[in-house]
């Protein structure tokens, strides 16, 4: 049998965020995951710390955007890619109205960080945005897809990284120790996103409402190729536009809590096409799309920590659409929690699922 601290299932953004703690601190562990569920590897990878449908902080923004961008910064040197960019992002301003409430947003303490207290004209003719943009500050972007092949890459060379599915079934679990096949743990952290579902030590529904405690919620995007467009921010309207290599864009997203497949569907691809001829005047083609299902929550706060039967099973799950901002400082709270008996905030702590 081989002993170690911890066994972490699942190597999405929440996985990868703790195994950087776990490594950091000089635990011992082993990662089991299949790769092929993953909403991290289709997410946007935006780090911008403000809602810009509503122009108010997102939550715990600050400590979120502070943590990520050194954390991604950190992570890019030491596996030897380029992972991290910084890039504004420009909001499309759709009347005077919204123009002022910028301007009034920009002035409350929680906001002057984040938000420009300007309007800036557009001066790119094949975009309608004829009241101008706000742009919004300490914003960037992560490849998800190479974050996760690159970090799997790292795992396999130290032989911390098992490719196969999790089974449940061969888990043993007593007060002091994890059992799972031929590996001995003090701790196991499930990281598994949606496929929460398939855990039965995961309460996968609240027992008054019976509503699940993690929320699928699919997403899609399409990547357009348009060389007239130029465009070199982040851009917000009813979509986002992520630039990425020379020419080619990540368009998106749609929000879909009924359809719970990985599978594209022309009637989202239809949706974003219809949406960006709004945004943009210029050609484009549409040349692939992909989706995944976020593990979201009623409260959209995540769930950490652990349940009242065990100390041993840890839970990292429900980042929803903004793990790629969150995840490291929470993979911190985390650890602290585990290992220096730190207390977690109530909002993110999992044991509210009690209450409801």
């Amino acid at each position: 049998m081989k002993e170690i601290d911890y066994i972490v299932v699942g190597l999405g953004i929440a996985g990868i965020t703790f195994c950087e703690e776990l490594e950091k601190n000089k635990k011992t562990f082993i990662v089991y995951d299949t790769g092929n569920v993953s909403s991290t590897k289709v997410s946007a990878g935006v780090i911008n710390p403000v809602v810009l449908k509503r122009f108010t902080p997102v939550w715990n923004a600050k400590e979120h955007l502070e943590t990520s961008i050194k954390f991604y910064e950190k992570l890019a040197i030491k596996l030897g890619i380029p992972l991290f960019e910084k890039m504004s992002m420009l909001r499309i301003f759709n009347s005077i109205e919204e123009q002022n409430n910028w301007m009034v947003a920009s002035d409350k303490k929680e906001l002057e960080f984040f938000l420009k207290p300007k309007v800036i004209k557009n001066k790119n003719l094949n975009i309608n945005a004829p009241f101008g943009f706000g742009e919004v500050n300490n914003t960037g972007k992560v490849n998800p897809v190479v974050l996760i092949e690159n970090y799997k890459n790292y795992l396999l060379k130290k032989k911390q990284l098992k490719n196969e599915v999790f089974n449940y079934n061969s888990l043993r679990v007593t007060i002091d120790e994890v059992f799972y096949k031929d590996v001995i743990s003090k701790k196991i952290v499930f990281c598994d996103g949606v496929s929460a579902k398939n855990n039965p030590y995961f309460p996968s529904k609240t027992k008054i409402s019976n509503a699940p405690l993690v929320i699928p919620n699919k997403g899609e995007y399409i990547y357009i190729k348009s060389p007239e467009l130029k465009l070199y921010s982040m851009l917000k309207a009813s979509l986002f536009m992520i630039p990425l290599t020379k020419d080619l864009y990540k368009v998106g997203a749609t929000y879909d809590r009924e359809d719970h497949s990985v599978k594209t569907t022309q009637n989202a691809k239809e949706e974003m096409i219809n949406k960006l001829k709004t945004i943009i005047n210029c050609n484009f083609e549409v040349v692939d799309q992909v989706a995944g299902i976020r593990p979201t929550t009623r409260d959209r706060r995540p769930f950490l920590g652990t349940l009242l039967d065990c100390e041993n099973k840890v839970f990292f799950n429900g980042l929803g659409t903004r793990g790629i901002t969150s995840a490291p400082s929470l993979a911190k709270s985390l650890y602290d929690y585990i290992e220096n008996d730190l207390e977690l905030p109530k909002e993110m702590d999992i044991k509210r699922y009690y209450k409801w």
